[in-house]
């Protein structure tokens, strides 16, 4: 599996039981601390693994740190906290490389493996599917207002904790799950709307999207009807273009669905006979938000956002 569908990961077959699943994302600072931004671009980086329905196995460190203007105290932070996510994920750090550069940017190369027959690749979604996502979106509105001191210190701490949290107790269960998963991806800068219309990809099935059944982390709405948005997602929803039907639903609402998230949760197309016993496991297993937020039907305008 390459590039044709613009998945989160490549996949190499290795045998008839083993297939290799390799990704790679870095990225600048989002928050101020560095521990904190340590995690949340592991996690990120990692996301890319579960969302394959595969297992991650080594991660390797991508560094770029500007050594004469910030202190090493500070990058050892940062890799103290991507250390820290590797563990939970049962992963083995094995190295990386660093290079010098005027502004810090952190992140993984990350190698999984999962069977042949069980990928979970992000197309391939049937009429009738249920869409399911497991974490609140809204991190691009909150960081931007961090950046710009207009979030809480409460709603800057919930979306790092959102953001800093791995998708593997998901991703785990989505994998045990694999034959009722038509598409699995996770939600990252390209937003709720453009990730789901990678999942679209060729079929000729559209997607109705509850816009009242997505959550949002705390802070989203009041920053959103406040318009503090990215530059990324008001490009997600342009790029998008006749794509979506916004028609039902405000801008602010269409911003937020096309919002560009850091590490957000998994998105899935479940077949309704299953969808019950998927979610029951995911709530089982810990997870705290398992959202249904709409369906897969037959039709050609591709998303339409709905109240």
């Amino acid at each position: 599996m390459g590039t044709a569908t613009k998945d989160d990961a490549g996949v190499y077959l290795l045998n008839d039981d083993q297939a290799l699943v390799v990704t790679t994302d870095f990225f600048t600072p989002i928050v101020d601390d560095p521990f904190d931004f340590g995690r949340i671009a592991a996690a990120n980086a990692l996301s890319d693994v579960w969302a394959m329905g595969a297992k991650p196995l080594v991660a390797l460190n991508l560094v770029a740190f500007p050594t004469d203007t910030l202190p090493m105290e500070v990058l050892g932070q940062i890799l103290d906290g991507g250390q820290s996510m590797i563990t939970a994920a049962g992963a083995v750090l094995l190295g990386g490389h660093s290079i010098q550069d005027d502004e810090p940017k952190y992140g993984l190369a990350v190698v999984g493996v999962v069977h042949p027959n069980e990928i979970l690749g992000n197309v391939g979604v049937q009429d009738g599917d249920v869409l399911i996502l497991t974490k609140p979106i809204g991190t691009g509105v909150v960081t931007t207002a961090l950046k710009r001191g207009l979030a809480s210190p409460e709603e800057a701490q919930e979306a790092t904790e959102t953001m800093a949290t791995l998708n593997r107790t998901a991703g785990e269960v989505f994998a045990r799950h694999h034959a009722a998963v038509h598409a699995l991806t996770d939600v990252t800068g390209y937003g709720l709307l453009g990730h789901l219309l990678e999942m679209l990809g060729d079929s000729d099935c559209d997607a109705r999207v509850s816009v009242g059944s997505v959550p949002l982390l705390p802070g989203a709405r009041r920053l959103a009807d406040a318009d503090i948005f990215p530059g990324g997602s008001r490009a997600n929803l342009t790029a998008a273009g006749d794509q979506v039907d916004t028609s039902s639903v405000s801008q602010a609402d269409a911003l937020l669905m096309a919002d560009a998230q850091t590490s957000g949760g998994l998105m899935a197309a479940i077949a309704p006979t299953h969808v019950d016993a998927v979610c029951r496991d995911l709530r089982d297993a810990g997870c705290s938000v398992v959202a249904r937020i709409g369906h897969i039907h037959t039709g050609t305008t591709r998303v339409h956002l709905e109240l």
